[in-house]
């Protein structure tokens, strides 16, 4: 099965010069003197206009592995909770990024709330603009999709647990990416005191105080599922810190702080 690009030409150029050429111009804006490896990540996932310089500034700071987990929202609610696709590929513009089956195959061995379910998949952005960053700068990579719903947290720290399980015993080094946004259409001011306090708690290496304190605070973060499962990964994996690397909001690039979104790109070592 090739899962046909569905956010292209929208939440990023259709067109594989100017497409090139964003990506470019995201992780040269960002590029640091060394390069580091990590057990996970958070990255965000907007339209590139928006997001991309954060998004670049976390890959560019990372000596990236060959083989990936992405995590993702499911916006749309369709399909499975815990959606994995096993098979097949993901086309973008620059090509067909190829699904790790085996890795995928030991993933539901480890993990019995995994279902296979393409639905989520099929309309979901947040993993596709993950993938044109993947293929600029590593080129020839595999991974496994994963998309989440709403799942408590019982259920992301069994998913988290079993991720870490199988990576520990793979050969190769695998990174763990978690595609979210932070708050979501609030003032300027308001969303970075309430991103602030998700981030602290990943800072904590906290996965069970990140899921509370969305809750509690009733902060926006689509993408708290994919956190959560990460941080409970990298922990078990032995991490020891998180970096922020860069922090945004939408309303850093249109103007309008009454209504933004934010960005963080973290890195957890």
């Amino acid at each position: 099965m090739i899962r046909q690009p569905a956010v292209a030409g929208r939440f990023y150029p259709a067109d594989v010069r100017e497409l090139t050429q964003q990506l470019r111009t995201f992780i040269a804006g960002a590029a640091p003197a060394e390069k580091v490896r990590a057990r996970g990540c958070v990255v965000p996932h907007a339209g590139y206009i928006y997001s991309g310089h954060v998004a670049g500034a976390v890959y560019a700071r990372l000596a990236l592995p060959s083989r990936f987990i992405i995590l993702c929202p499911a916006h749309y609610g369709q399909g499975e909770p815990l959606a994995i696709m096993s098979e097949g590929a993901w086309k973008t513009p620059l090509g067909e990024a190829k699904i790790d089956s085996p890795l995928a195959v030991k993933l539901k061995r480890a993990c019995a709330l995994l279902r296979e379910d393409a639905v989520p998949h099929r309309p979901e952005h947040s993993l596709e603009v993950q993938l044109p960053f993947l293929q600029q700068l590593v080129g020839n990579f595999t991974f496994v999709p994963i998309a989440l719903g709403p799942v408590r947290f019982p259920g992301l720290d069994e998913l988290g647990r079993a991720v870490a399980e199988v990576v520990a015993a793979e050969p190769e080094p695998i990174l763990v990416v978690a595609s979210s946004d932070m708050n979501h259409y609030e003032s300027d001011d308001l969303t970075r005191v309430k991103d602030r306090r998700a981030i602290d708690k990943i800072f904590d290496l906290d996965p069970r105080g990140l899921y509370d304190t969305i809750h509690r605070e009733r902060i926006s973060m689509c993408g708290y599922g994919p956190a959560v499962t990460m941080l409970t990964a990298a922990k078990e994996l032995g991490a020891t810190r998180a970096e922020l690397v860069r922090y945004a909001t939408s309303g850093d690039i249109t103007g309008d702080r009454e209504e933004v979104v934010g960005y963080a790109g973290i890195i957890v070592h």
